[in-house]
Parts: C-alpha cells; sequence; structure tokens
C-alpha cells in the first residue's frame, strides 16, 4: 500500500503522440512559433501568438481545392464550436467567414461582429493554404475562447467550393472528411521528428512481451540499471515513449523512478512483477520522478537545449522503476506488452542538469473525495516557503508543466506566491481533457526564488456519477496532481503534497468512526449525499486542517497546517470589449435573428 500511496502521488509526465512531419508543398507566409501535421499528407497547421495583443494568427493547409474549416470545440464536436471557414475562387481571391455552430448542421455566419479575419490565401499543387488570425477570447457570445491549457480543434474540407446563393455562401456537407485534434495552442511542446536524433547513443527501459492480467486494472513495475556501456555520465537530451502498437487502447501511462543511491538489488535478477507485491522491495524506489507517459500525449519529448538528464559514469542514480498502468477495462486476457521509454544522449554535457517538482495532493481518500452531482468542487493545496527554502539563491528556471487528474478533472492551475501575494501563474491548465495530457511547454521560463510559495488548485465535475469519487489510483478514482521541469536539480525538491488532517476526518465524522483509511472509505462511500451536504462539502474542504507532506534533503518532511495559507490574489481574467461591439453582441434583435436563422420561434 505504502508504495502504491506514495508513487501514485507524484504522477506527472512530459511526452506526446504525434510525430510532427509536415506535408504541405506550400511554405508558410512567414516564420510561426508552433507547427504540426493535423493529418499526414492532408493536413498541416502553424500558428504564433501575440501576447500583448491577446491574438492568435494561423496558417491552415489542406490537400484540397475546396473551402476548408479550422474551429475551437468546447467538447470535439460540432455543438458550440466557433469556425474560420475559408476558400480560394476561380480568380484566386481568398474568401473567409466567422462561423459558429448551434447543432449538427450547417454553421451559421456571424453577420454582427466578425472575429476571425483572413489575411491572405492561396492555392498551390491542389492544396489550398490560408492565413488568418483571431483575438484569443473575442468577448463573443457566437465565439469560444481559446484558454490557457489544452484546447479542441476541429477542421473540415470539401471537393468543392461553396455555392453563392443570394450573396451568401452555401456550403455542402463535408461528410466524413471531418477531424479532431486537441492540441495546447498558448503551451505547444513543438516535438520534433526522431529523424532529428539518428545517430545519436541510446538505451531502451522496455518490456519484454507482458503479459497483461485480464484485470480491470494492472500496475506493473520493472527495476533496470543505467547500462554499463556509459562509464562516463551523459545527459540525456530527448526521451520518446515506445508504445506497443498492439496495446494503445489500454496502455493509460507510464513512469520512471530514480532509486535511492542507497538501492541494492541483484543485476542478475531484477525484480519485476505486480507493483503492490512489490511494495517493500521497491521502498527506495517511490519517491522520485524522472520521466514519464500519458494517455494521448506526445511521444517525444525533448529538453531545452541548456540542460539535459543526467546518466552513468558519477551520476549518484544506478537504479529505475518503469511503472506500466494497463488500464484493460473489457478485461482482455490475451495481450501480451513490450512499451518502454528510450533515452537519447548527447555528445557534449550541458551546462544544468533536468530536475522535476511535483505539487498537488497526495492520491486517497484522505485528500480526495469528491461527492456525486456535483458541478464544481475545488480542491486546493498549497506548498508553503517551509518546503522551498532549498532553492538556491540565483532560483530555479521552470520550462515545462504537466497537470494531471482523471476523468472528473476540468482544470489545474499553479500560481506564485510571493510575500503572500499571488503575482503570476506558474502554470493555468484551464482547459482540462483527460484524454488528451500533454507536457506544456512554458511560453517564457519562469524562475523561482528561495521564498516563494506555490498555490495548486483542481477543479472536478462529477455531474455523470451516482456514487461518490475517491483519490485512487483506478481511471474511475481521482488524481490532483502538476508536475513541473526546471533546472538546475536539486536534490531536495521532488515534491510538496497535501491531505486533509486527520483531525479533520474526526470532526466532520463528528468522532462517530475510528480514525483509520479504511473506515474514512468507508464512512465516504456509506454516506447519503444530499443538495445541503454537497455544498457543505465545499466549506470542509476550504476550512479544514492540513497535512504537508514534503522533500527535505532526500527525507519526507510532514507539517499540519491549521488551514490552507492566506494569501492576496490577483484580479480574475474578465474579456474586456469597447461597449459598442458588446452592445451589438448581446442586442436582443441579433438574437431573434439567430433564431429566425435557426426556424425557432420565441
Amino acid at each position: 500500500m505504502w508504495f502504491s500511496f506514495l508513487s501514485f502521488a507524484i504522477l506527472s509526465i512530459g511526452l506526446v503522440q504525434h510525430l510532427d512531419a509536415i506535408s504541405s508543398p506550400i511554405p508558410p507566409y512567414t516564420n510561426y512559433t508552433y507547427a504540426t501535421e493535423l493529418q499526414p499528407n492532408l493536413a498541416d497547421l502553424w500558428w504564433s501568438i501575440d501576447d500583448l495583443r491577446k491574438e492568435i494568427t494561423f496558417e491552415f493547409h489542406i490537400n484540397t481545392t475546396g473551402w476548408i474549416a479550422l474551429g475551437i470545440s468546447p467538447a470535439g464536436g460540432m455543438v458550440g464550436a466557433d469556425i474560420g471557414l475559408g476558400w480560394i475562387d476561380q480568380s484566386g481571391q481568398l474568401h473567409f467567414e466567422d462561423r459558429y455552430a448551434y447543432g449538427f448542421y450547417q454553421p451559421m455566419v456571424d453577420n454582427t461582429t466578425q472575429d476571425w479575419f483572413g489575411l491572405q490565401g492561396r492555392e498551390v499543387n491542389g492544396w489550398t493554404a490560408i492565413q488568418f488570425k483571431r483575438l484569443l477570447d473575442t468577448c463573443d457570445v457566437m465565439d469560444y475562447p481559446i484558454k490557457s491549457g489544452t484546447n479542441i480543434v476541429i477542421y473540415a474540407y470539401s471537393l468543392e467550393d461553396p455555392v453563392i446563393i443570394d450573396g451568401k455562401a452555401t456550403i455542402k456537407y463535408h461528410g466524413d472528411r471531418r477531424y479532431t485534434r486537441a492540441i495546447p495552442l498558448q503551451s505547444y511542446a513543438n516535438p520534433p521528428s526522431e529523424s532529428k536524433f539518428t545517430g545519436l547513443d541510446y538505451f531502451d527501459f522496455q518490456l519484454h512481451n507482458y503479459s497483461v492480467p485480464s484485470n480491470e486494472t494492472t500496475y506493473h513495475c520493472t527495476v533496470y540499471k543505467v547500462p554499463a556501456k556509459f562509464p562516463k555520465r551523459r545527459h540525456a537530451i530527448a526521451h520518446k515513449a515506445i508504445i506497443d502498437p498492439a496495446n494503445i487502447d489500454i496502455v493509460h501511462h507510464m513512469l520512471m523512478y530514480e532509486c535511492d543511491p542507497s538501492a541494492v538489488f541483484d543485476d542478475e535478477n531484477l525484480p519485476s512483477g505486480i507493483c503492490d507485491d512489490l511494495g517493500e522491495v521497491l521502498m527506495p524506489c517511490t519517491s522520485r520522478i524522472a520521466t514519464g507517459w500519458a494517455v494521448g500525449g506526445d511521444y517525444i519529448n525533448e529538453f531545452p537545449e541548456v540542460a539535459g538528464y543526467p546518466v552513468g559514469g558519477d551520476f549518484e542514480i544506478q537504479y529505475y522503476v518503469i511503472q506500466m498502468h494497463f488500464n484493460n477495462i473489457h478485461q482482455m486476457s490475451n495481450r501480451t506488452d513490450s512499451s518502454g521509454m528510450r533515452f537519447y544522449l548527447g555528445n557534449e554535457l550541458r551546462q544544468y542538469d533536468i530536475g522535476y517538482m511535483t505539487l498537488g495532493q497526495i492520491s486517497g481518500a484522505t485528500a480526495i473525495a469528491i461527492p456525486p452531482y456535483d458541478d464544481r468542487l475545488v480542491i486546493d493545496s498549497y506548498c508553503p516557503a517551509l518546503a522551498m527554502q532549498n532553492i538556491p539563491p540565483t532560483g530555479i528556471t521552470v520550462v515545462a508543466a504537466f497537470p494531471h487528474t482523471h476523468l472528473q478533472g476540468r482544470s489545474v492551475w499553479t500560481k506564485i506566491i510571493r510575500n503572500k501575494k499571488a503575482v503570476q501563474y506558474l502554470f493555468n491548465g484551464d482547459a482540462y481533457t483527460f484524454n488528451y495530457q500533454f507536457q506544456n511547454r512554458l511560453p517564457q521560463p519562469i524562475t523561482l526564488y528561495p521564498g516563494d510559495e506555490l498555490a495548486t488548485r483542481c477543479i472536478y465535475s462529477t455531474t455523470n456519477k451516482s456514487v461518490v469519487t475517491l483519490g485512487g489510483e483506478a481511471t474511475s478514482d481521482e488524481m490532483c496532481l502538476h508536475m513541473f521541469t526546471y533546472y538546475p536539480r536539486m536534490n531536495n525538491l521532488h515534491f510538496c503534497w497535501m491531505a486533509n488532517s486527520m483531525e479533520a476526518w474526526g470532526r466532520v465524522t463528528n468522532d462517530s468512526i475510528p480514525l483509520d483509511y479504511n473506515s474514512i472509505v468507508k464512512w465516504l462511500t456509506d454516506r447519503q449525499w444530499t443538495r445541503q451536504s454537497i455544498a457543505d462539502w465545499q466549506t470542509f474542504y476550504n476550512s479544514t486542517s492540513k497535512l504537508l507532506i514534503y522533500d527535505n534533503g532526500g527525507n519526507i518532511d510532514f507539517a499540519d497546517l491549521p488551514k490552507l495559507p492566506d494569501y492576496e490574489d490577483f484580479e480574475p481574467y474578465q474579456c474586456k470589449k469597447n461597449t459598442t461591439d458588446v452592445d451589438t453582441a448581446l442586442r436582443p434583435s441579433k438574437l431573434r435573428s439567430l433564431l429566425k436563422r435557426m426556424e425557432i420561434t420565441s
């Protein structure tokens, strides 16, 4: 139990799923910050963000000479999607429209406030390329904001241009020429093609035809040793998640942990098996995350040019554990798996060693308990200066973030608290989706200094569940974790977690049960949840005493906090638009016009 409790409290990953090689024969109009191949030999996308103007510029290429469309969707479908649609006519002129989808029918043109703007376009060799822009948040009820975190991009195309009737464009149904892609548009990691690392040394930590049990949830652990062929210290400059193609549907995530430098194993018989069965054996390997991968993420992760992950030679870590989570929901018994992790080694040492830090809640019921039918439960954690005091005076540089919850998670963020005042987000995963978990590259590296504190928040919704959701390992359980990649590496800054104190559980249960873990779980699962008790539960989380668990020089330390520390927060973002535009966007005549076009009477 200790291994499960501790290891899953630090789930974090940085990795991904699409190896990017551009297909379009048309060069983009300009240089962009980000680029990805949406669909091989079919669709490519480039984009850049102007932070000052809060504006995003796209360039979209599709292998067609008909109309093309790109949209931002709340959930990956048509309903509520905000769409830019364009085409090049026979004279070479660009046409571009701002459209909005109320349902599963032709998106209507927004004739009141044009918020998508076509800039230029062309057709070359059977491909259409269009450059266009919009604000990240237009304040328009017929637009969908591009939030920080993971965005759901939809795109479609036709083989023909729209038909113009009475000056209005009518588009034919795209049929199956429609697609969805999740992308963190404001923090994409731009994973390189694996060909970039051709010729470099590498090593793999990989399963070999492991027979996956038929259980719905399996956690398998294997100990690996640093390859002896690397007698000198090296820096890994990138790593690749090797996911067995036959098991993409059941490999949920994998984590690599560093074992304590004092750990000793029989090199001829390294432990391998069900994680809980190896609990005592793996105790030295449960608190230091090295890297990993999760469902929906990119396969390749490349480190910043100034830093790398140290391996071999005089590096103190000799042993590692790869933990695999198989989510075998159909309980199939005929699967064998050979997934793992590959590390590409640079030819020269870089200036800094990479380190990882994980914030949030421990992954158990004493930290996470979410009532059923709750549309919004907020769970906050706090990492005080006590746990951050070993940061060097020059600070540490944070370069990437990986937020993680399970199915009920809706948002994860961490704020920097300096002198008891929130100064900025370390990362804001306002838009989060469980099925696409990305390593987010911070738009600009952020420096943390001694005395800084960190506030982390996870937001959940359980309107689709009739039973309480508890913290735990299974996909149906929940987590609240936020991992950050930084340099230079510190040996006393790996994790900072929270849970509700046992005293708090005594108060909320009126001391009616023994204060042990199993009794608390039973009390939570047996409880009859009412509207009032669900509302009261948020108050409990906001005001109860907390247990802090943090890394201190390689040791695990604990501290009791009577409540979450107070801090002065910054004003939440509010979309601002000039009065005329707002009046126009919300004017009753506009709404009546929309209803008429939708053939709905009011």
